[in-house]
């Protein structure tokens, strides 16, 4: 990455700023088909970017977390294009408008590292989503996909070698963001319960053997 800490830390201050925003677990952030407020710096909890199918279903694109920007490419472009963001928990933002946004990148380009860093972030995990759906089978693209939710998401036991994913993933939105139903999603995540790589804990999927489910891509 990019960016150092002190800049990191000056993005951050820039956002406080702004107008501190919180969100209860279910509440939208940025209402189906609504611009956006401003641009806004996610401080605490978990948020969901999604779309509507034609289909009426909900597609799960990506899961915003803490110190990452809701809204961005539309801070960066102005470019609307009526994505839905909603909190998956209790959730703290700040924003501030696009004007102050642009204006002070502008003033002080340094705090544009930590911008460049989560762009690049957010071409990686597009990237590895296009990659995942090259998989021939859904179980394949299942373990691909919690697999890279480990990476972004997981809690490491260093004694058991066991991650729990700590995000409330719906069976909806995995099955959407790996292209299946949700139906055959389902039947995917219990074939993993029954060979003991994954397990349910208080709502998460916690895997059990994730260097196992490695092999089998």
């Amino acid at each position: 990455m990019l960016a150092s800490e002190t800049e990191k830390a000056s993005l951050i201050e820039l956002f406080h700023q702004g107008k501190k925003m919180t969100y209860k677990k279910g509440e939208f952030i940025i209402r189906p088909g609504e611009t956006p407020p401003g641009v806004l710096l996610l401080e605490e909890g978990l948020v969901k970017a999604y779309d509507i199918t034609k289909y009426g279903e909900e597609n799960l694109l990506v899961i915003r977390q803490k110190g990452e920007i809701i809204a961005l490419t539309w801070a960066i472009t102005g470019e609307d294009r009526n994505i839905i963001y909603s909190a998956m928990e209790p959730t703290v933002t700040f924003c501030i408008s696009r004007e102050m946004f642009h204006k002070s990148i502008q003033s002080n380009p340094k705090i544009s590292l930590p911008i460049v860093d989560m762009v690049t972030e957010m071409y990686r995990m597009h990237s590895e989503r296009i990659l995942n759906l090259e998989y021939r089978t859904v179980r394949e693209r299942l373990i691909s996909y919690l697999l890279t939710c480990a990476n972004r998401f997981g809690q490491k036991d260093e004694k058991t070698g066991e991650i729990l994913l700590v995000a409330p993933l719906k069976q909806q939105d995995i099955a959407s963001s790996i292209n299946a139903t949700r139906e055959t999603t389902g039947r995917q995540l219990a074939y993993l319960e029954r060979q003991q790589l994954i397990a349910k804990e208080n709502g998460f999927i916690k895997l059990l053997q994730p260097e196992k489910m490695q092999s089998y891509l």
